[in-house]
């Protein structure tokens, strides 16, 4: 926490009350209804509220047992002190004394000793507060106490009243609890008394020596001592000090001179003590040079110091001061000398406020000294205009004779609200902000860049007759226009209080929703157009000329209404809000366009969000808006939304615990998370980095969770946002969170109660929030926020191992093998501590020029792999694993560098078979040997490879090499579990090699286990159709109990229909045993592919197997098949925006154009299915950057591929395009985004007329290079309707036709 706001102090005088009680100091003040206690400037103990009442009146402390005790109008709340010794100081309420209602509200409070409280008010009340409460003695008054005080040893209580020139002394006669007595005499004063202070004594002697210091309404201050201890009169006057006359100006100019007076009086024992520190810190130190001014101002203070005399310091509004010194007070015969001046000097300052309101005017000032050692005087000067200032000093540069600049430096200054905050509100560039409570009541601060630990400076105040509906800074808090219902206004807050300048009524349909400030012209910074929209959508627009110099131009133009406007939408808006400012300034563009900044956001019923911006047009007579983006977030009555100015929005559910948040441009979910029932969002607001990363604080009841962007990541499948730090309030107020916002540097303003904390951009890397996340090794201990965000956005090293997989999926092995190639030279004399080049000397045109290709079309050897001297080899990769484990590589995380090592072994690997593979076999096999390297690591992991290798592997001529490769991971015994994680039946053609590989995997069942039980095994044999063999299987199998039944039930022909029956009755109840794969084998027994299908789909939910027994059993053209794929797959494809199993899907099918279509469009579009997508289908997850690579794979690979990327419109693939690109750029993998709009080819629109058959123009001519052999698979097409719904039998599946001699000139340009 940077700093505290604790809250606007009550300007009473028992409003401020600090002592030190057990070797701790303790300040404590009220606002409001608060209580604020501190036991340093910065340091927070409890901030404790009573509900019960609007406001407290007085406060006190006991300095013996730290009791505090408080005054409402209602009650007396008395507050003991527990959890000291375990270093969690807090206070809690021990009891709570009525008042008479009869009472007036001011009340004064004073303890004694043995925990007596004294209450004064319309009578003297006495209460012992230990062990219980109870009322010993009471005294009415003629008039109510201004103020009543019990000497240090309780024998003698002060009192005086309102404008009373009479003080009552009133001394004690009895002690006890049941014969309390009080007789008083009286001290004259010839005009009213305004202020009187007991003596602190610090010994026996001085304890029932009694002083008491009094000022009056004439401005001298005098001292009462009892000079006769046996006296009638108790205390008589000592002595008296003219504080008009003691603080002479030494200038003429009538405006550096003032007829007010304030003082303090130092004690003595606080003045010698302080003093001796001074001289020994200055001893010490030895930086006191021979007839300095340093040595003189410590000589003259020491000298005073000799006789140990009290200090009275009077000083007047303009920072001229009088010490005088008080010796041998109670004396009978009292010397000229005992009374002495110390110092005249100038430069004292204080920051007293000039205000007309002479309440406004008036100054309490408390000095106290630290028990500590060589610490410093301070001084709390209470203003009663709402500001306690902490002023620290040294009293040899105090009272140094000669002249100085600055005496006194200001600590903190503690100010704020008197009420709970209800909003707060930032400009656009958040160097002033706005925070207003429910009262109606504004306070106007700004930023200090200065390096001021205050963080805010109060510049003006507001007090509005009308309820603020909303409120919008201009000119950095220079003025403040407020929304009404029914009017706005305007205010000058370079004055404070602020000014109002007008207010001018409206007549709209609708009830007013937000108010925003239109963009300007990046020139113009004088005129401001202010917009008001209703829920009606209806609006209007008013022209406020501001001065361009708010020093030297005071006046202020009335506001006037430029035009009134309608919202062009159908649906209605629930909500309106400005945008919060991220990134640069919002200035108005030449043009109206989407890449205008938004200035507005909208959310409707149904969950739709739009982004708005605006301008006016040529003439400034109307203003345009325009819908920058629309998404439907599928979230029914949202309850709270906000978005940024650089296109993110953040909703929330019904309940207030679901929030998602949206990146606005490709209406893609980047982050959702449900917190718990208790854990209600109340705020959202966000910030940016200036390299324009995005912050999110969404506040709670209690705390503040921050939320930071990080980069994408498709291969490992992390969040796109984490919780970076929480900030938890409860330990610093009971008060829930109002409201919260960012300031323009970065720190969080968070207001609770009457307060408002500021919370720094320091962030610990070490805190289990940030632990978790990749950073870089060197970057521990303590970080800015903005540098962390940064360090976790942002471009990446060419090195980092996401970089190098988006390379490998993008066909650019060969650049990986030259960046791992650079990397091994930089590390074989690198050290830690030492620079790495992100590029390890590569250049970026390496990336980015697109590599030429041969006369067949193909790729040559170094163009893919890089040249052999860069070939990776073990002796790189052993090098490699060596360095990274030795050294730590700026860049990367420790978990990075260990990626880094796989993904380095994984290269070689594929290096070593790439003469045999194409690029797509690449592609699988490195990224199956990365899952099985991490499942070796952490043998917990039981996932599979995802579809997006399995589709890979797919659409690859190498199988037979990677199923050669596969099995030998696995040593030669594949199990199901293993296919299933290498997706091997989902991504083999050929059947028969596939019926192989099924029957291997039987084998492999059968033979798992010692006991070889034919259970294991009887699923794959009935779907390869041989009975026999598992017939002879439950031959062997003598020790099965089940081995004679199932022996003699298998031996039957089940092409009859009561052995079929049987198997079905066999089967389901195997299904109620929960014996799921024992009996799907049995449905396949009775020749019931559906079933069997059916139980490994719904029951063991495994798709996979459901499509192995179904190809296996039928081949790929069978009907169950089909129906799987149409009924299920795709489907699911659908509801979960799984665009790599339906490309699958589809081109299982025989679907080629919808295989390629579903790699742009939503899966949903293709289908027609009624259920509408979940919120994951809107996962930035379904838009894989990779998806482009196999798009443009394979579009040109056929005919029907062509013919479906023709029904891609130009605007579809270059939206997909600049959408893939921004998602490499957000990965950080920008070379790779430059290289995407650099080289990509759209096809060419043919301008033929379309012939009267069914297929059209010939899809080949769309292609812009003819080098390649396109399939012509259209030689039974389908009507798009039909194909759309899947209707009809697909053709037979073709691997390749030779085409005829014509097309093959034409492909050739002849």
């Amino acid at each position: 926490m940077r700093a505290i706001l604790p809250g606007k102090p009550q300007a009473r005088l028992q409003a401020l009350c600090t002592t030190e009680w057990e070797g701790l100091r303790l300040v404590a003040y009220i606002s409001g209804n608060g209580l604020i206690i501190f036991s340093g400037p910065d340091n927070l103990v409890q901030t404790i509220y009573n509900d019960d009442c609007e406001a407290l009146t007085a406060l006190t402390i006991d300095e013996a047992s730290g009791k505090i005790a408080t005054a409402s109008s209602r009650e007396i709340h008395v507050y003991r002190p527990y959890g000291k010794e375990d270093g969690l100081l807090k206070w809690s309420l021990q009891c709570a004394i009525p008042r008479p209602e009869q009472e007036p509200e001011d009340v004064t409070l004073s303890w004694g000793t043995d925990e007596e409280l004294l209450v004064g008010s319309s009578a003297l009340r006495l209460f012992q507060t230990d062990p219980e409460e109870a009322e010993i003695w009471v005294r009415s008054l003629s008039k109510p106490t201004r103020i009543a005080l019990f000497s240090c040893d309780a024998d003698l209580i002060a009192s005086t009243g309102y404008y009373d020139r009479l003080i009552k002394l009133w001394r004690r006669q009895s002690y006890g609890a049941d014969d309390t007595r009080f007789d008083f005499t009286y001290l004259p004063h010839p005009t009213a008394v305004t202020s009187i202070q007991w003596r602190r004594p610090h010994t026996r002697v001085q304890a029932s020596d009694h002083v008491l210091y009094s000022i009056c309404g004439d401005q001298k201050l005098r001292i009462w001592a009892a000079m006769d201890q046996h006296g009638v009169q108790g205390l008589q006057l000592w002595a008296e000090i003219d504080m008009r006359a003691s603080v002479q100006p030494r200038q003429l100019n009538p405006a550096l001179q003032s007829k007010e007076r304030f003082a303090f009086i130092i004690d003595s024992q606080d003045f010698s003590r302080t003093t001796a520190a001074a001289v020994e810190r200055a001893v010490r130190s030895g930086a006191v040079k021979a007839e300095s001014k340093e040595q003189h101002a410590l000589g003259h203070l020491a000298e005073v110091a000799k006789s140990s005399p009290e200090i009275c310091v009077v000083l007047d509004r303009h920072g001229h001061m009088s010490a005088w010194g008080l010796e041998n007070v109670g004396c009978k015969t009292r010397k000229p000398t005992d009374v002495f001046n110390i110092a005249h000097i100038e430069n004292f300052e204080v920051s007293f406020l000039d205000s007309a309101n002479p309440m406004d005017r008036n100054t309490q000032l408390v000095p106290f000294c630290w028990a500590q050692p060589y610490a410093p005087f301070v001084l709390l000067a209470h203003h009663f205009d709402g500001r306690i200032e902490w002023l620290e000093c040294r009293l040899e540069e105090l009272f140094a004779p000669s002249p100085r600049q600055k005496r006194t430096r200001r600590k903190i200054l503690w100010t704020g609200h008197d009420g709970p905050v209800k909003k707060i509100l930032r400009s656009p560039s958040g160097k002033a902000v706005i925070s207003r409570t429910n009262d109606n009541e504004a306070l106007i601060w700004t930023q200090d860049f200065g390096g001021n630990d205050l963080g805010l400076t109060r510049r003006s105040s507001l007090k509005c007759p009308e309820h603020i509906h909303r409120s919008w800074l201009l000119k950095e808090g220079d003025f403040v226009v407020n929304l009404h219902y029914a009017s706005i206004s305007l205010w000058d807050a370079r004055v404070s209080p602020a000014a109002q300048v007008a207010s001018i009524p409206f007549n709209l349909e609708g009830n007013p929703i937000c108010l925003v400030q239109l963009p300007k012209p990046r020139l113009d910074t004088t005129i401001i157009h202010i917009t008001v929209i209703t829920s009606k959508k209806k609006g209007i627009v008013w022209d406020i000329l501001l001065p361009e110099d708010s020093a030297r131009q005071p006046h202020v133009r009335r506001p006037s209404v430029l035009c009134t406007f309608e919202l062009d939408i159908i649906d209605n808006i629930v909500f309106m809000l400005p945008v919060d400012p991220a990134g640069s300034a919002v200035w108005t563009s030449l043009t109206l366009d989407t890449f205008s900044k938004d200035i507005a956001i909208s959310y409707s019923h149904d969950g739709r969000l739009r982004t708005w911006t605006a301008a006016l047009n040529s003439d400034e007579s109307a203003v345009e808006w325009l819908v920058t983006s629309t998404v439907e977030t599928g979230i029914r009555e949202p309850s709270l939304a906000s978005a940024s100015s650089i296109r993110k929005a953040a909703l929330v559910d019904s309940s207030k615990t679901g929030l998602t948040i949206w990146d606005m441009r490709s209406g893609q979910l980047e982050y959702s998370v449900q917190y718990e029932d208790l854990d209600l969002i109340r705020d959202l607001d966000w910030s940016s980095t200036p390299d324009d990363q995005a912050l999110l604080a969404v506040g709670f009841p209690h705390k503040v969770v921050v939320l930071a962007q990080l980069r994408y990541d498709y291969l490992n499948v992390g969040a796109a946002w984490a919780p970076i730090r929480s900030i938890n309030i409860k330990d610093s107020t009971p008060h829930p969170i109002g409201d919260s916002t960012w300031l323009g540097s970065g720190n969080l303003l968070v207001g609770a109660g009457n307060q408002l904390f500021v919370y720094d951009q320091t962030v610990d890397p070490s805190d289990n929030m940030i632990s978790n996340l990749s950073l870089p090794v060197h970057k521990q201990g303590q970080m800015n926020l903005f540098d962390l965000v940064t360090l976790l956005n942002g471009p990446l090293p060419l090195f980092h191992p996401q970089f190098l997989s988006q390379c490998v999926l993008a066909g650019k092995l060969g650049q990986v093998n030259r960046v791992v190639h650079g990397l091994y030279k930089a590390l074989k004399f690198f050290t830690d501590g030492d620079a790495l080049d992100s590029f390890v000397s590569l250049s970026p045109e390496a990336f980015i020029v697109e590599a030429q290709t041969s006369n067949d079309g193909a790729l040559g050897y170094s163009t893919r792999y890089g040249s052999i001297d860069e070939e990776i080899g073990g002796e790189v990769v052993a090098s490699l694993n060596e360095a990274l484990s030795r050294a730590s590589i700026p860049q990367l995380s420790s978990q990075e560098q260990m990626h880094l090592a796989d993904m380095v072994e994984c290269v070689s690997t594929v290096n070593k078979h790439q003469r045999s593979m194409d690029d797509n076999a690449t592609r699988y096999l490195l990224f199956f040997r990365q899952h099985m390297i991490r499942k070796s690591q952490a043998p917990s992991i039981h996932a599979s490879v995802t579809y997006r290798e399995i589709v890979w592997a797919y659409h690859s001529s190498s199988q037979d090499i990677l199923v050669d490769l596969t099995s030998r991971q696995f040593q030669g015994r594949t199990l199901w579990e293993d296919a299933r994680e290498c997706g091997l039946f989902m991504w083999m053609t050929d059947l028969n090699a596939l019926r192989a590989q099924f029957e291997i995997i039987a084998r492999n069942e059968y033979a798992k286990t010692d006991e070889k039980n034919p259970i294991d095994c009887s699923l794959f044999y009935l779907a390869l159709r041989k009975k026999n063999v598992l017939l002879g299987l439950w031959r062997m199998a003598a020790w099965n109990r089940e081995q004679a039944s199932t022996q003699r039930l298998l031996s039957n022909n089940f092409q009859e229909a009561r052995w079929k029956t049987a198997a079905l009755k066999n089967a389901y109840a195997l299904l109620g045993k929960r014996r799921f794969e024992y009996a799907a084998a049995f449905f396949l027994l009775a020749g019931n592919l559906q079933d069997a299908v059916n139980v490994c789909l719904h029951q063991m939910r495994d798709l996979q197997l459901a499509v192995a027994v179904a190809r296996v059993y039928e081949g790929d053209d069978g009907s169950v098949l089909q129906l799987l794929l149409k009924d299920k797959v795709l489907p699911q494809a659908a509801l979960e925006g799984d665009r790599w199993l339906a490309t699958w899907a589809f081109w299982m099918l025989g679907k080629r154009d919808l295989a390629v279509r579903s790699l742009i469009s939503p899966v949903h579009t293709l289908l027609d299915t009624a259920e509408s997508p979940k919120m994951q289908a809107r996962s930035y997850l379904a838009n894989d950057p990779a998806l482009v690579v196999l798009y443009k794979q394979l579009r040109g690979k056929t005919l029907q591929t062509l013919k479906g990327a023709s029904r891609i419109s130009p605007k579809e693939e270059w939206d997909f395009v600049i959408q893939n690109a921004r998602l490499y750029d957000r990965m950080g993998c920008d070379l790779l985004a430059l290289d995407l709009v650099r080289n990509w080819e759209f096809l060419l629109q043919t301008k033929e007329v379309p012939s009267q058959t069914e297929d059209g123009p010939d899809p080949r001519k769309m292609l812009r290079r003819r080098s390649s052999l396109v399939v012509d698979d259209l030689s039974s097409p389908k009507s798009p309707t039909g194909m759309k719904a899947g209707l009809g039998k697909p053709p037979p599946q073709k691997v390749f036709e030779e085409p005829e001699a014509n097309s093959l000139l034409d492909n050739f340009g002849f």
